[in-house]
């Protein structure tokens, strides 16, 4: 029996798990967790009955694979859930699937609503060219950023940073509106000097012509209810009933079920390898030394951990991974009585809130990136969503950040301040409890070594046997669904027995066409 060692048990890492055992070929596949949690950063935290979702995770796919997968752990909602039954909302429903109020295995369907603060104001995100947008902009500057687009579309920029990525597309001033501080609030630097690869990646198929065309075909009369005009999946998605936690935490019950072993709080340490190949893994079980041998290494450990486990890495290869940088992560549950920010939309919310999922923060003034509304991801994430909203903050920063070191205490203080400053809340009096949480390496960066990437995923690829997959594995700023992608073609990889060229996994999240527009 082929053994297999999986190191990191994020979605990539249970979905590469339960892949190698659905058809129920044998294998031994031990998954080893550095923490005591699954999910990575797709977890769901529980704080006194209130659930926090750390980063917010759509679940939307135009790979069929993925969305049958995820239907497979969870079926989607064959009845209203709470809140759409007090609003008396339309929910896309499955015939004779599970009823939300009675069953806790079930998928939600989800209106997606966003919005970007600024100004002080809330604007439709993505942007819309509409009347209320006009309003808030007001006339000379809607012709400002008009002209500048138009200017954009005849006059392209060479792409060499991130900067001159958003101002091909948008237009310089739409860009300095809407881009640049919340892209610098995320990566600690300026969109000048990040790579434009990060931008193919994250904003492909946004266009302001579509933004107009939507305009035209909604005063025209051209978009229905129930239409399915510039795709109306868009604007939906499927979110577990408990966070996407509650998904990782069903999948990997199965891969247990079928005979996979789960070791949390077991560090990967170091591989050995004799020539092209790893031949064990050894791990660090709260201070036990233990060593695995391998047929297979599958990792979804961050690229710079990964080489500096590996035996013999020339100096160069060493310094490349050393110098990929990450962005950490901070958000900060706070539940409150009251809720002071209004918005006129077509979508209903359930008493005071706001019908966002997501508020981005394109504020200078104010250090948090976005803001994440829990009730109107799941009302199952709110212990009273009847009389409470739960928020999360949400904070990038690097561990050299003095803000990284804050006490829970410091960063409450901290966060109850900004709220107030905007205007979201009137005083501290209206949080009721709170939470923090933080995550290091959240986020792959595009700088740094990055630009020498394919220098060190060629050294990788010498070892026939090892398979880096997921967000950190291959240090690229995936979605959960390319994520399990990666590990869907790594397992094809070593379900065929034969070596092949692993283009096609880390290619994966490198097209063209966007999953969304």
């Amino acid at each position: 029996m082929e053994t297999i060692v999986i190191i990191g048990a994020g979605p990539a890492g249970i979905t590469a798990g339960y892949e190698l055992l659905k058809d129920g070929k044998e294998y031994e596949v031990i998954l080893l967790e550095e923490t005591e949690e699954l999910g990575g950063i797709s977890k769901t935290v529980c704080h006194n009955g209130n659930r926090m979702d750390i980063g917010g995770h759509r679940f939307f796919s135009k790979d069929r694979e993925v969305n049958l997968w995820w239907e497979k752990i969870l079926p989607s909602q064959g009845k209203p859930a709470w809140d759409d039954r007090v609003l008396e909302r339309e929910a896309i429903l499955m015939k004779d699937g599970p009823d939300p109020e009675c069953e806790d295995g079930v998928m939600l369907n989800r209106h997606r609503c966003s919005s970007i603060f600024y100004r002080n104001k809330l604007f439709d995100y993505p942007i819309v060219l509409n009347a209320s947008t006009i309003k808030k902009l007001g006339f000379l500057t809607t012709v400002i950023a008009a002209t500048s687009y138009i200017v954009s579309c005849f006059h392209k920029l060479p792409e060499n940073s991130l900067e001159n990525f958003y101002r091909n597309r948008f237009g310089t001033t739409l860009y300095s509106m809407f881009f640049e501080s919340y892209t610098e609030k995320i990566w600690g630097k300026h969109p000048k000097e990040i790579s434009a690869d990060w931008g193919a990646q994250r904003v492909k198929g946004l266009s302001v012509m579509a933004m107009i065309k939507n305009y035209i075909q909604s005063y025209a009369g051209m978009k229905r209810k129930g239409g399915n005009v510039e795709t109306s999946l868009i604007q939906q998605f499927r979110y577990p009933k408990y966070g996407p936690g509650q998904l990782w935490e069903e999948a990997a019950g199965k891969f247990r079920e079928m005979g996979g072993k789960i070791i949390t709080g077991c560090k990967a340490t170091a591989l050995e390898a004799d020539g092209n190949r790893i031949t064990a893994v050894c791990a660090n079980l709260q201070g036990r030394e233990l060593k695995f041998p391998v047929d297979y290494c599958i990792s979804s450990m961050p690229l710079s951990d990964l080489v500096r486990g590996l035996p013999g890495v020339p100096e160069k290869i060493s310094s490349i991974a050393e110098g990929l940088p990450y962005r950490s992560f901070v958000t900060i549950g706070i539940l409150l009585s009251d809720f002071l920010w209004k918005k006129k939309t077509k979508w209903k919310a359930v008493g005071k809130l706001i019908p966002d999922c997501w508020v981005y923060v394109q504020d200078q003034r104010i250090r948090m990136g976005r803001i994440q509304i829990f009730n109107n991801w799941s009302p199952y994430l709110v212990k009273d969503a009847q009389n409470h909203i739960w928020i999360g903050l949400e904070y990038f920063c690097g561990k050299e950040d003095e803000c990284w070191h804050y006490s829970d205490l410091e960063w409450k203080e901290f966060a109850v301040n900004e709220l107030i400053q905007p205007g979201l809340i009137s005083v501290a009096d209206s949080v009721l409890d709170y939470h923090v949480e933080r995550v290091e390496k959240a986020y792959p960066a595009y700088f740094g070594t990055y630009e020498k990437m394919p220098e060190l995923i060629s050294y990788l690829n010498r070892y026939d046997n090892l398979f880096c997959i997921g967000r950190n594995g291959q240090h690229r700023y995936n979605n959960m669904d390319h994520s399990m992608v990666t590990a869907f073609r790594a397992a094809e990889h070593i379900k065929s027995g034969q070596y092949r060229d692993k283009n096609d996994v880390w290619n994966v999240n490198t097209e063209k066409e966007y999953h969304e527009e």
